[in-house]
């Protein structure tokens, strides 16, 4: 079967290279390549250099990845650390387990 996959438009803001922000950026191209493979655009942004990015987002903290598209937004603050709450956040393991479930009925 030839499923139609979307697209993935995120927003990484980070705080310059604090462990925080390097390890969110390690831990989010990791899930990435792993589990979006090529059907997304990331732009990394250091709030450091353009704070009126952050503000115009309404970003209060950072690390902070910012989902864009498929809607709607999603903000998932932190360090990205929990593997299973960023693929929640991003709508993927919701999908997967609806999958599943269709499968098994």
């Amino acid at each position: 079967m030839n499923k139609v996959r979307k697209t993935y438009v995120l927003k990484l803001y980070v705080a310059g290279n604090t462990p925080n922000s390097v390890r969110a950026l390690k831990t989010l191209k990791n899930i990435l390549d792993q589990e979006f493979q090529g059907i997304y655009a990331l732009k990394v942004i250091d709030v450091l250099k353009s704070p009126q990015l952050a503000e115009e987002d309404k970003i209060l903290a950072t690390p902070t990845l910012s989902k864009i598209l498929p809607p709607p937004v999603r903000k998932i603050i932190g360090d990205l650390s929990d593997r299973e709450r960023v693929l929640i956040g991003l709508d993927l393991l919701y999908e997967e387990l609806s999958e599943e479930e269709q499968f098994q009925e």
